[in-house]
């Protein structure tokens, strides 16, 4: 979600609880329907302390879950830069093989498959790159004992990648439980109906407008703020973007201009086989 469309989402709801608090002062005896207007706002205080602490906890885990996401994505596009020195130190028949499947690796994680996480189509596909990096590891056979070092720390960096993955891409289909949307909504729909017991014609409507208009201004923004970390990939502002893979990938191809290296990976920039 956007700031223009977050921003609109305020603005309607605002308006549509402004217009119906509006609509029931019209009719309102004053002091409002409560007789004894603090009990009403001490059970009001019960009602929205339990859904600000409530809206909280849950805010925290979710920002929990943004962060882990983000902190792999910044430890695979690592790994996969380190795996790149490890290849070099591999049998020569294997060597630029491996290297042209990582770099195409890095290329689908930061192009095709990072659209999948926006567009939330990933569900549980691996990286094709990833499986033809391990049909080809199979097949290597390490003689020297500085290839049989490299082999061995090759298969640790794969693992330590593999779980940088799972760490990016789980908060993928949403982290937040259904029920718990329910739950939430039922509680927003509950503060909005009790608010509208505290119509008083007697107050100006202003006042009336500043009354709902605050409380449902700051609802709207937390819950939107809980979607956001819901979903965290994506294009917009604060999203995790593919900025870690991409900057290694400047990496690689400077490491390897430097060291005279011209490799053809078999893939285009996205990562899509040739």
């Amino acid at each position: 979600m956007n700031l223009v469309l977050g921003l609109l989402v305020v603005v309607l709801v605002t308006a549509g609880t402004v217009a119906a608090m509006l609509f029931v002062r019209r009719r309102a005896p004053e002091g409002s329907y409560f007789s004894d207007g603090d009990r009403a706002s001490g059970v009001f205080g019960v009602l929205a302390t339990g859904f600000s602490v409530l809206l909280g906890f849950i805010i925290f885990l979710a920002f929990a879950a943004y962060d882990e996401s983000r902190a792999g994505a910044e430890a695979e596009a690592t790994i996969v830069a380190q795996q790149l020195q490890t290849a070099q130190f591999l049998p020569a028949s294997s060597s630029p093989r491996l290297t042209g499947e990582l770099i195409c690796y890095a290329r689908s994680v930061a192009g095709v498959e990072w659209d999948a996480l926006d567009a939330g189509t990933l569900g549980d596909s691996i990286n094709p790159w990833g499986a033809r990096m391990f049909l080809t590891i199979r097949d290597v056979d390490a003689q020297t004992p500085a290839e049989q070092s490299a082999y061995d720390r090759w298969m640790s960096q794969t693992s330590d990648r593999e779980q940088a993955r799972t760490d990016r891409v789980h908060a993928a289909e949403g982290i937040i439980p259904l029920p718990l949307w329910l739950t939430l909504f039922i509680i927003c729909g509950v503060i909005f109906g009790y608010m509208l017991f505290f119509a008083d014609r007697a107050e100006r409507a202003g006042t009336q407008a500043m009354l709902m208009g605050s409380v449902t201004v700051v609802i709207t923004l937390l819950m939107l703020l809980l979607v956001f970390f819901d979903h965290p990939h994506g294009s917009g502002v604060g999203r995790l973007e593919p900025i870690a893979m991409e900057r290694t990938l400047r990496l690689i191809d400077e490491q390897l201009r430097v060291v005279g290296m011209d490799t053809a990976p078999p893939c285009d920039d996205d990562g899509v086989p040739r």
